[in-house]
């Protein structure tokens, strides 16, 4: 505490230097407290990684890749995705910075062919989503449509 006192440089995130600000502080820069409670609530939220993207593609009860099940199976199509076709999903969506909306994004890119040309063939009954399967939809893609995508996200 002090001038004299160190701060080990693993200590504090520069990244995400938000996180440490509370209103306290604002008021200590100077603002009147009337002012301080008119400012809108901030909250810092760190970015997700790859674990985290994965698991709301997979986990919860309404996940992406649960909803998409659900929806091919009403035209009585079994989808299966691989764990490795999840993983360039989500290394896509860090690549581009697009975050968990912009998995959704990647999913409708990869899926919306299939669930407009499946139904119609009657003797397809199952669909396995693979690392390959992933790569070709998204290689058609260009990068303006990668952008696209994370405007939209």
């Amino acid at each position: 505490m002090g001038y004299s006192s160190s701060i080990e440089s693993g200590q504090v995130d520069k990244e995400n230097l938000l996180q440490y600000i509370s209103p306290k502080d604002i008021k200590s820069f100077g603002l009147i407290p009337e002012i301080i409670g008119r400012l809108p609530v901030l909250s810092h939220m760190n970015p997700l990684d790859k674990d985290s993207l994965l698991s709301i593609l997979t986990e919860p009860k309404n996940a992406i890749i649960k909803q998409y099940q659900k929806l091919f199976a009403i035209d009585d199509i079994v989808l299966e995705v691989t764990h490795d076709a999840l993983e360039i999903l989500v290394d896509k969506a860090l690549e581009h910075d697009l975050g968990a909306r912009g998995l959704r994004s990647l999913c409708e890119a990869v899926l919306t062919d299939a669930m407009y040309e499946l139904p119609s063939k009657e003797s397809i009954k199952q669909l396995k989503v693979d690392k390959n399967y992933v790569q070709e939809k998204l290689s058609g893609k260009s990068a303006i449509a990668l952008e696209n995508l994370k405007a939209a996200s």
